[in-house]
């Protein structure tokens, strides 16, 4: 680890720490949409909507203190990167439950589900993650198996696709649910790019 010469601003930490930790409530309630009623969905999908919106009030408090900090604990365009990092799963999953509402879809996939449980997972170790980079510790193991994860998303995406096209016999229902997917595998490829940046700021910190 480089010697440091400069204070670093703990406060920092703490927002990333917070903003992740909101992560895991949007995939758990990412899962309940899926899982419940479709009666019952509207009600889930707005606390999901609560969810990204209190992501956001985080998101926007981290950067105005980006803004007006003078000495950050690294660089500002990583801290950047990872601040619209976790803004960006947040969305994603946000985006996928919104679509179930709004094209009234009914029964999903069980592979739909494996999709919900890989980013209820990334999640889940995003948030460990985020407090570590305050000694940055421990971390290989994380971006390690977020992109283990996604790469599982990966496979998840194309049977689920695979399977739409050749067994669908709806054409409409098939593109709604095709979106819905896609937005899934979104928020996979965000937990990994958020990852890379934070192996990225390891590596420069190392």
């Amino acid at each position: 680890m480089r010697l440091r010469l400069s204070p670093r601003n703990e406060s920092f930490f703490d927002l990333l720490t917070t903003t992740a930790s909101q992560l895991v409530t949007g995939a758990d309630l990412l899962g309940q949409v899926v899982e419940a009623d479709p009666v019952r969905r509207p009600e889930l999908a707005a606390a999901l909507r609560d969810a990204e919106h209190a992501a956001d009030e985080s998101t926007h408090a981290f950067l105005r203190k980006l803004n007006t900090t003078f000495v950050t604990p690294f660089d500002r365009d990583d801290l950047y990167a990872l601040a619209s990092g976790l803004d960006d799963c947040m969305d994603h999953m946000e985006e996928a439950a919104d679509l179930i509402v709004l094209y009234r879809i009914g029964a999903l996939p069980e592979l739909v589900r494996d999709q919900v449980e890989v980013l209820r997972q990334c999640a889940a170790l995003t948030a460990d993650a985020m407090p570590r980079l305050r000694s940055m510790k421990d971390l290989p193991e994380y971006w390690v198996e977020i992109n283990r994860l996604e790469n599982e998303a990966d496979r998840l995406y194309r049977r689920l696709i695979a399977d739409l096209f050749h067994n669908g016999t709806d054409a409409v229902e098939i593109m709604k649910l095709k979106e819905v997917v896609t937005a899934l595998e979104d928020a996979a490829d965000a937990f990994e790019g958020l990852a890379n940046h934070v192996e990225t700021v390891a590596l420069k910190e190392s």
